[in-house]
């Protein structure tokens, strides 16, 4: 056996090894959704059942959580990925000595510990938005205010995705085109957005996952309503 033939195998290993431990929790738990014990185990496997789905679906909190969580995550995406790519358009175009600026000021939430986001997202909106009790009964819920509050680092993650692949764009079609007579919206729609469509659909399968995982910043921001991830910490602390 050549050399070749070993570092192929070590390389197949390594990568089988990086999957196993990516989706072996999540195997582990797919398999304890269909065993019978009242605690989840994968092993032994006592009997296949669909008990714990219906157990689910008539668990009024689940269900709310399960919906709210689906609403809060369209909503980062509605708001975060537009957010992203307007700056990914800005850094890209801003002068080049104030860029490292402005990136530090646009990724700064994404090393910001979510409990501090999730707390002055809703005193800031409390006293921006209680002006009156129209403004207030309109945005200060639990739903609008995880929305803003989880918004505020996932856009980070957008722009940085964005950003990747605008790196690659030849500035030179925007130019031609331009130079043919378009004007800067057909340039923006017809030319730029085709050429960022793959990382705008990444970024936004990314924005909805991060929210409907999200926790620290949702746990402070929900108010009264919930999330499917704040109910199963409260089922988790109640044993």
């Amino acid at each position: 056996m050549s050399s070749k033939h070993v570092m192929k195998g070590m390389i197949a290993f390594y990568v089988f090894l990086f999957f196993l431990y990516l989706f072996g929790p999540l195997i582990v738990m797919s398999v304890t959704a269909f065993n019978t014990p009242g605690y989840p185990q994968a092993w032994p496997f006592e009997a296949f059942t669909f008990d714990w789905f219906v157990k689910l679906y008539n668990h009024r909190a689940m269900m709310e959580g399960l919906w709210n969580s689906i609403i809060i995550g369209l909503g980062v995406v509605a708001v975060a990925v537009p957010v992203g790519l307007a700056a990914s358009i800005v850094m890209n175009q801003i002068y080049h000595r104030a860029r490292g600026l402005y990136y530090l000021v646009t990724v700064s939430p994404v090393l910001t510990p979510g409990v501090i986001i999730g707390i002055s997202t809703v005193i800031f909106w409390k006293d921006v938005m209680g002006l009156t009790d129209v403004t207030k009964s309109i945005f200060y819920k639990g739903v609008i205010l995880a929305i803003l509050g989880q918004s505020r680092f996932i856009a980070a993650y957008c722009l940085l995705i964005i950003m990747a692949r605008l790196q690659r764009f030849d500035r030179a079609q925007e130019e031609a085109a331009l130079d043919l007579g378009a004007s800067y919206p057909q340039v923006f729609w017809h030319i730029l957005l085709p050429f960022l469509k793959p990382a705008l659909i990444s970024a936004a399968v990314i924005a909805f996952l991060s929210s409907f995982e999200n926790y620290n910043t949702t746990t402070f921001a929900i108010l009264a309503d919930k999330t499917l991830v704040t109910v199963l910490a409260g089922q988790v602390r109640q044993g």
